[in-house]
């Protein structure tokens, strides 16, 4: 059991470094800054690429927490209580 947790920590810290590298680089969003289009009638369209990009941030946060996170920091908290 623990190999099998270990391997999918593995699987998981890369998927997530993966996932962060390609958000960094989506970040840099230079093809709206000229762009004068807006979205719903209302939002421009850089500001609702920016609304969705931290969505995806978040969702990454998420997939961090969930496939990434350390086991070994978690049984070191329950040790201490």
């Amino acid at each position: 059991m623990k190999a099998m947790s270990e391997s999918n920590s593995k699987v998981g810290n890369s998927t997530v470094w993966f996932l962060f590298i390609m958000l960094f680089f989506l970040h840099q969003d230079l093809w709206w800054w000229d762009d004068a289009r807006l979205v719903l009638g209302f939002l421009p369209i850089g500001l609702a690429y920016h609304a969705i990009f931290s969505i995806a941030c978040s969702g990454l946060g998420w997939l961090a927490i969930k496939f990434a996170w350390p086991s070994e920091l978690e049984a070191f908290a329950e040790e201490r209580k």
